[in-house]
């Protein structure tokens, strides 16, 4: 597998990285893990979007999916779309979210995708072997275990402190973990990680290898990193454009 960070930047764009949105290569196949806002043109400089076979939206936070807009005006009018569908996989009421993100409740995106409710258990996208989970967040979030080769890729989406995700964690070779939350105290729980709890999921989950993304652009990145590499030592802070063979 190889990753490409297209975003990082948590809860919005940032001034050097667009807010959340992955790019997952294997045998071929390219999937796409959240569009977040501004993440699209970075998308463009690095693939020609009628490359895209699937993309997982973990939730529908603005930071997120929103960038799915400019994919549809994209594949609508640039005149280079191949009329191919993408498989859209997310949670519940995707659709309805997505239309009323584009223009109203009665957009149609359907020329465009074809909309799949993810659920927690396990299923396959394209070569992938998939796993999810639901995160600790406020709405419906979805964290994804993928494996293919041999090798294993879990991504938490956004998500506070829980057990669900280091088990889903449990022995895979990278964990990509949001840490927003910096280490100050009254923080609303459920909502995100801390770098010191990025750090500890990764080690009680025992992973190869822990990156840290998704943190806001007003949250020391820096001081993130080194919480997290307290406790996990394994650890890396991604940057947009960096590539990751896993």
């Amino acid at each position: 597998m190889k990753l490409t960070v297209v975003g990082c930047s948590g809860s919005g764009p940032g001034p050097t990285s667009p807010a959340s949105c992955y790019l997952v290569e294997h045998d071929g196949f390219r999937l796409l893990l959240d569009l977040g806002n501004g993440a699209f043109g970075s998308l463009l400089g690095l693939v020609d979007p009628n490359t895209i076979d699937a993309l997982f939206l973990s939730h529908l936070h603005a930071d997120h999916c929103l960038d799915v807009a400019p994919f549809v005006v994209w594949h609508r009018y640039s005149g280079r779309s191949n009329g191919r569908k993408v498989p859209l996989y997310g949670p519940a009421g995707a659709e309805r979210r997505l239309a009323l993100a584009y223009d109203d409740a009665d957009a149609d995106l359907t020329d465009v995708f074809d909309f799949l409710t993810v659920t927690v258990g396990t299923s396959t996208i394209g070569p992938f072997a998939v796993e999810t989970a639901r995160a600790a967040h406020p709405i419906e979030c979805h964290a994804i275990r993928l494996t293919a080769g041999g090798r294993s890729l879990v991504y938490t989406g956004d998500t506070g402190p829980t057990g669900r995700i280091v088990d889903l964690a449990r022995g895979a070779d990278v964990l990509l973990a949001e840490a927003a939350h910096p280490p100050t105290p009254g923080l609303p729980t459920g909502l995100h990680l801390t770098g010191r709890e990025a750090g500890e999921h990764a080690a009680d989950a025992g992973v190869g290898r822990l990156l840290l993304t998704h943190v806001p652009a007003w949250v020391d990145e820096i001081g993130q990193l080194f919480s997290a590499s307290a406790v996990f030592s394994e650890t890396e802070l991604v940057r947009t454009g960096a590539t990751y063979e896993i």
